[in-house]
């Protein structure tokens, strides 16, 4: 029933030629305008679970209470007060952009930290930075006193009369003096120009981790975008250009973290989708060309397959919504798997036109021959992807929601579309001198073959000496799926 169903449905396509494709283009093109105005791909990796599964409340609850702070933004400048000063202004200016950030911190620059910071060091720590205060007790003083240039140059003044006293001896002040100076320089040739004081009074010069700020950055995700963290990356980057931290403060601004790496991956996949999408397209048209060498019937092969691409595309959009991270490959499973349909039917159909001769009986008994094989493997790989179906992952759940109509899809253009194709080109039937047989087979590679059995119990013999290690077994071939 199914064969007889099959070829009464390619007999009615084949007299109704380009009625059929003109119906099978005007759907396609629909297909491909609902498809272009619904598409979305849900990048939420938690969206591939169902919410009500334990384990998922759980990790939902862990985040709540423990809120991950997806981005951060590092901030490096050459003193360490100009590290707190530009972390403190872009904090400031990323907390009061709401539209792009949940929640911005600084842990380095918190007021609790600021007031007992000490009460966390070591006392070993504690009693080493109490030496170095009582040692820069003079230049601290007339500081604080008076906080300006001109209380800096008083203090050191005031260092010359220590030395001039004997309170300390003249190579205390090399380091000071040699700062200032550098300082001086640096302004009047026009250089950027840095003074820290906290490096003045320690005696040394900072450390990496005292240059370095972090700002923990909770982004606002839009999970309809293939990248659901860059407007918020980009925000940030915005807020350090706009207040010109490497200018005043001449700091580095970085952002790392999960969210810009995932991004990062997310737009390589763009990046080399172009590339990827010509060179799979080729290579299909070189399998095509390979298989049927008739352009006529390649071009056909190809429209049916880009039609059946366009309805399953809008029917899986219809059924799920968004596309997840697994059911986006459907687009490459179909192309693989739908094609081989119009190969098989295209290459049954050349060798009955090189042995009937004319076109509309050599479609019928094409479909005779190839429609129910087809049928049967069609349905046996929907039936293949369906298998996803009862799973809680939704991710694998929702391809085979989408993977297994479109099986079904595929078959029924290779049966009606493709046959009235090939009947309104009136593909012309195989040249004379063909070396191909009616079965598609070329009869230089059948002697290839042929050369290659004989020559494979003499090659599969163990040598003496060697390793002993049989690669027939230890890779042993895949079976021929045909």
């Amino acid at each position: 029933m199914l064969r007889s169903t099959i070829v009464r449905l390619v007999a009615l396509c084949t007299r109704h030629a380009w009625p059929t494709i003109a119906l099978a283009l005007v759907l396609a093109a629909l297909c491909t305008v609902y498809s272009v105005q619904h598409f979305a791909v849900a990048t939420d990796v938690k969206q591939l679970f169902p919410a009500e599964l334990p384990w998922v409340q759980r990790a939902y609850q862990l985040l709540d209470t423990y809120p991950q702070h997806d981005v951060l933004a590092v901030v490096d400048a050459p003193t360490p007060e100009l590290a707190d000063v530009a972390a403190a202004r872009l904090t400031a200016a990323l907390a009061a952009d709401t539209a792009h950030f949940k929640s911005v911190q600084q842990p380095q620059g918190s007021e609790f930290f600021a007031r007992n910071g000490l009460l966390f060091r070591p006392s070993a720590d504690l009693q080493r930075m109490a030496g170095e205060m009582q040692d820069a007790a003079p230049l601290i003083g007339p500081l604080a006193a008076d906080p300006s240039l001109r209380g800096a140059l008083g203090a050191l003044s005031q260092g010359l009369v220590g030395v001039a006293n004997g309170a300390y001896s003249l190579d205390a002040l090399t380091r000071p003096m040699q700062m200032a100076g550098d300082t001086v320089s640096d302004a009047l040739q026009n250089r950027m120009a840095h003074f820290s004081w906290r490096e003045l009074a320690s005696g040394r010069a900072a450390s990496p981790e005292q240059l370095r700020r972090f700002i923990e950055i909770e982004p606002v995700l839009d999970f309809n975008a293939l990248q659901p963290g860059l407007a918020a990356t980009e925000a940030v980057t915005s807020a350090a250009q706009r207040l010109n931290l490497a200018g005043e403060d001449q700091a580095r601004i970085r952002v790392t973290g999960l969210v810009p790496m995932n991004d990062a991956e997310f737009a390589t996949l763009q990046d080399h989708a172009v590339v990827n999408g010509a060179v799979s397209i080729i290579a299909v048209l070189i399998i095509l060309w390979l298989a049927l060498r008739s352009p006529r019937i390649i071009i056909a092969a190809v429209i049916s397959i880009a039609c059946g691409l366009a309805y399953s595309a809008a029917l899986g959009l219809f059924l799920v919504g968004a596309l997840n991270l697994i059911s986006v490959a459907f687009f490459v499973l179909f192309v693989g798997l739908g094609i081989d349909f119009g190969i098989q039917f295209s290459v049954r159909y050349r060798a009955e036109r090189h042995d009937i001769g004319a076109l509309e009986p050599a479609l019928i008994s094409s479909a005779q021959k190839a429609g129910g094989p087809l049928g049967l493997a069609a349905a046996a790989t929907a039936l293949g992807f369906s298998a996803f179906l009862p799973t809680e992952y939704r991710g694998l759940g929702e391809l085979g929601e989408i993977a297994g109509p479109g099986m079904i899809i595929a078959f029924l253009t290779s049966i009606t579309l493709l046959p009235a194709l090939l009947r309104g080109f009136s593909t012309a039937p195989p040249r004379a001198g063909d070396r191909r047989d009616v079965g598609g087979r070329d009869p230089r590679l059948a002697a290839a073959r042929l050369s290659a059995l004989r020559l494979q119990p003499a090659a599969s013999a163990e040598p003496k000496g060697g390793s002993g290690r049989d690669i027939s077994r230890a890779a042993p071939r895949s079976a021929d799926r045909r």
